[in-house]
């Protein structure tokens, strides 16, 4: 089976914060998961270096949108790595082949009747001399009257027209802009309404998407889709490809979506690859985001997939509510955030991805707190599950001389295990990943408890053979639960793996005859939980006023 795994471009013009990596975590643990499973997988992402945030971040800086661009690209390469994301490429939209793959796109769009020209009015400041990009435009969202940008207001998540924006205001100088005719090019969304509707009803019955991608779709469908801009006077991006329109730029919204699609030949052409196999109706395919992107990719994505031929429409939509720090709505204008490169310089990255997966905001959103990150990794990780694993492996290294073959595995725990094999990734297939790692750790304690009752230290002594039992279950359970948590703990697991000398994993039950042990060490430290008064007092210390 192909699977294709798209994670969401984050903007090239601010440090990655907790937030966005609780959004795009679940992608690295399906690529890990199905390459275990010997799927062919093709797990893409990239810097969104387009558009108005990063030509925003530059006027203020007084340096070009590239430079700009380059520095956070570079540091959310880094951050990915140092998080063990596994991306077969992580590109950018700024280069040479995105631009040449979206305006294939667009010209496909054009040739296919579903891109035409329109004459319409347009918010301009007379004092900067310029059309206004719809995040240039700040003002009041006709919906739900809080604070938004022109494009969407991330309160209610409605898709807006500048036009609408109540007391408008230029973010470059603050003054009122005037409306002012141009001409644009416009995609007709509205021609696919009902084939849209069709899709969506499809993705409700076959329960792959999340509660709140379906009810934002369903939302966006009885309103009814409307023709949207697909060309923009925007200072960076990719021009359009037709004569005398050169000057224009792709709007984000249809070029940032392609670039999945321009991913994925990239990386086809970089390894002499051929993509086409995830790109047609039998590709399972899973595209992770946060719940503010979700109308791009189940009504806008689809749609210019169907424009321009191709029917591999997404099949599953892993659309993430958000992470709150401290009780607190995460805030980057007020510094109120966790960045990424902070707490990885501090921390172990399996403890950040544990975290976050079993905080995950699938369904609602959830809190990032600095005592539960501190408490979660002493009792969960450290506690029982390194516990586990120090107490047998310590035991075998003193008493077996660090090697162990005698021994009848546990009828009981040999079915448990086979069957944790079956139930977790059952659940990782639907996007259930909290509730994955959940019954992961309720068997580790299930361990711990067998580990407790059976008293080897004891039996060693008094029954041989019923330790060695004993001991051989446990590093069996060991070996299969390293495997089983390679997708989300990938960087212990591979500790663990060295330990035991195993193989290559795979999704399958580890049945080996011995064990020969190599350098155990305890694969998790605790932290001081002094710690957690100085991460907040850190947190309030950076704090900026608006």
């Amino acid at each position: 089976m192909s699977i294709f795994i798209g994670g969401a471009w984050p903007y090239a013009n601010g440090s990655l914060h907790l937030g966005h990596i609780a959004a795009l975590l679940p992608g690295d643990i399906l690529a890990r998961y199905y390459r275990l499973k010997g799927e062919q997988v093709l797990y893409v992402s990239g810097s969104d270096c387009n558009g108005t945030p990063i030509s925003i971040r530059a006027n203020q800086e007084g340096v070009t949108t590239k430079e700009i661009a380059d520095r956070y690209h570079k540091e959310f390469e880094e951050s990915f790595a140092k998080l063990g994301f596994s991306y077969d490429l992580y590109t950018r939209t700024d280069g040479e082949f995105h631009h040449q793959i979206v305006q294939k796109i667009f010209l496909k769009l054009v040739e296919n009747g579903y891109v035409y020209k329109k004459e319409i009015d347009q918010m301009y400041c007379e004092y900067d001399q310029q059309f206004l990009p719809d995040r240039y435009v700040e003002g009041i969202c006709p919906n739900c009257f809080h604070p938004s940008r022109g494009d969407q207001c991330d309160n209610c998540s409605t898709i807006l027209d500048p036009l609408d924006i109540i007391n408008p205001k230029c973010k470059i100088c603050g003054n009122e802009p005037i409306v002012k005719s141009t001409e644009h090019f416009y995609f007709a969304l509205s021609k696919f309404q009902k084939e849209i509707e069709a899709y969506v009803k499809k993705a409700k019955n076959e329960s792959n998407w999340r509660d709140n991608a379906l009810n934002l779709s369903e939302r966006y469908l009885q309103e009814g889709l409307i023709d949207r801009a697909a060309s923009r006077d925007l200072p960076n991006g990719v021009s359009i490809p037709v004569e005398g329109y050169e000057d224009k730029k792709v709007y984000v919204w249809i070029e940032a979506v392609s670039g999945y699609y321009s991913a994925s030949k990239e990386w086809a052409f970089l390894h002499k690859k051929n993509d086409e196999e995830f790109w047609n109706e039998h590709t399972k395919s899973y595209y992770i985001h946060g719940k503010d992107n979700i109308p791009f990719h189940t009504i806008i994505w689809p749609s210019i997939l169907l424009g321009i031929n191709n029917n591999a429409l997404p099949t599953h939509i892993i659309s993430n509510e958000y992470l709150t720090l401290e009780k607190k709505k995460l805030s980057t204008s007020k510094n109120w955030a966790v960045w990424v490169p902070y707490i990885l310089e501090k921390y172990d990255p399996d403890s950040i991805r544990y975290f976050l997966t079993t905080n995950a905001p699938e369904n609602r959103d959830t809190d990032f707190s600095w005592r539960e990150f501190i408490y979660s990794h002493n009792s969960e990780l450290l506690g029982a599950y390194g516990n586990f694993i120090n107490r047998t492996l310590k035991f075998i290294e003193k008493s077996y001389d660090g090697s162990i073959s005698a021994g009848m595995i546990n009828r009981e725990i040999q079915i448990n295990v086979e069957n944790l094999y079956v139930i977790v990734g059952d659940l990782i297939e639907a996007g259930h990943f909290k509730q994955a790692i959940e019954v992961i750790f309720e068997y580790i304690r299930s361990a711990n408890k067998y580990f407790d009752t059976e008293q080897p230290w004891k039996q060693f002594n008094e029954d041989k053979d019923s330790c060695d039992n004993t001991l051989f279950s446990c590093v069996f359970i060991i070996a299969n639960l390293t495997q089983i948590l390679a997708p989300f703990l990938p960087f212990s697991s591979l500790k663990v793996k060295e330990m035991l000398n195993l193989k290559d994993f795979k999704w399958k039950v580890i049945q080996q005859e011995s064990y020969t042990l190599k350098s155990v060490r305890p694969i998790f430290e605790r932290l001081d939980i002094k710690i957690i008064d100085e991460e907040l007092n850190n947190l309030n210390s950076q704090v900026r006023v608006e």
